[in-house]
């Protein structure tokens, strides 16, 4: 496969995963357009960027200590919903990212309350010593962490 057939092959594949995105994002603007602005779903991506060869690693970790919580978060009502992906083919490595967990919380409100999760974890992570070790080795394989708080643009605005 030649270089250049590569290139657009990949961008088509960005194309369609973007599209498919937008319409599931659609979806959600059209529902929150019909709330008050202090109810609005509040959005937020997670990237993360592990070190090479620690991305299986870290994804492993992510679903056993942080997924359940997020998972408990959308039961008691305080997010709508938690998704996850990652890049199928790799960019440059200043832009490289593994996982992208988008979060969308009930509100604004509750993405910046300081919920005190103490409890939850003590609930569901009994043992605390091993939890924190994994979540410290989770945190130790990273590159890079960052959250980007997102809203939509009205592009027919005028």
């Amino acid at each position: 496969m030649s270089g250049m057939f590569r290139v657009r092959m990949v961008f088509l594949f960005g194309l369609i995963v973007a599209g498919s995105l937008a319409a599931i994002g659609l979806r959600d603007r059209i529902q929150a357009q019909s709330v008050p602005a202090t109810e609005k779903p509040f959005v937020v991506e997670y990237y993360y960027k592990a070190k090479w060869g620690h991305a299986d690693e870290f994804i492993t970790l992510f679903r056993k200590n942080h997924y359940p919580v997020l998972k408990k978060n959308v039961e008691l009502g305080r997010m709508l919903r938690v998704s996850a992906v990652m890049p199928v083919y790799h960019t440059t490595e200043d832009g490289r990212w593994d996982y992208r967990v988008t979060i969308v919380y009930k509100n604004a409100a509750v993405a910046h309350d300081n919920f005190d999760s103490t409890a939850l974890l003590k609930q569901l992570y009994p043992d605390q010593e091993t939890y924190k070790k994994e979540e410290q080795r989770r945190f130790e394989i990273l590159d890079a962490h960052w959250d980007l708080p997102i809203k939509d643009v009205d592009l027919d605005a005028k």
